[in-house]
C-alpha cells in the first residue's frame, strides 16, 4: 500500500531524498505519487515529524 504525507509535514525536503523511486514531489506541503511508490517505507524512516503513514 502506497504511502501518504499528513498535513504534520514541515516541508523539510529529508523524505524526496530517501525515496529510491523519485515519488515525492514538493509542494505546500510534499506529496507521494502512489502510481510510483514502491511501499519500500524509506520516506517514513526519514521523516523527522512522523508525517508519512501506510495509506
Amino acid at each position: 500500500m502506497p504511502r501518504k504525507i499528513t498535513d504534520e509535514c514541515l516541508a523539510c525536503g529529508t523524505c524526496q531524498g530517501e525515496c529510491p523511486v523519485d515519488a515525492i514531489s514538493e509542494g505546500d506541503k510534499y506529496s507521494v505519487d502512489p502510481s510510483k511508490c514502491i511501499d519500500c517505507g524509506a520516506c517514513e524512516a526519514a521523516c523527522p515529524v512522523g508525517a508519512i503513514v501506510e495509506e
